[in-house]
């Protein structure tokens, strides 16, 4: 027999938020921190 439509649905929603496509996307303050070393190091 299958599943219910709603645990369908909630196994498919959970599949859908845990793709990661690009990788982990850094908060804005890890990439001001990554130009601040960039700017640093081409001086």
């Amino acid at each position: 027999m299958t599943q219910s439509k709603r645990q369908e649905e909630r196994q498919w929603r959970e599949r859908k938020q845990s793709q990661n496509p690009h990788g982990k996307v850094n908060s804005f303050e890890q990439l001001a921190e990554g130009t601040r070393k960039n700017e640093s190091e081409n001086k």
